[in-house]
């Protein structure tokens, strides 16, 4: 695995985590969430625009996706 693809899926971690501790929920139950609705392939997909902001930014996109999904 290269460099980029580890930071990947850090920030997905990143994401993650922060969903979780926003929505007082397990990480694993936030992962399963990012998971189903594709937003973890979504973060990982828009790394080049993510990385340059904030860790909390990927926490953000996060949150508008599923939202989005979610209807």
């Amino acid at each position: 695995m290269d460099q980029t693809e580890h930071d990947k899926n850090l920030m997905v971690v990143a994401a993650a985590e922060g969903y979780a501790g926003r929505h007082n929920m397990p990480t694993a139950a936030a992962f399963a969430l990012l998971s189903k609705y594709g937003v973890a392939e979504a973060i990982r997909q828009n790394y080049n625009t993510l990385h340059t902001q904030s860790l909390d930014e990927s926490v953000y996109f996060a949150e508008d996706m599923i939202k989005w999904k979610m209807g």
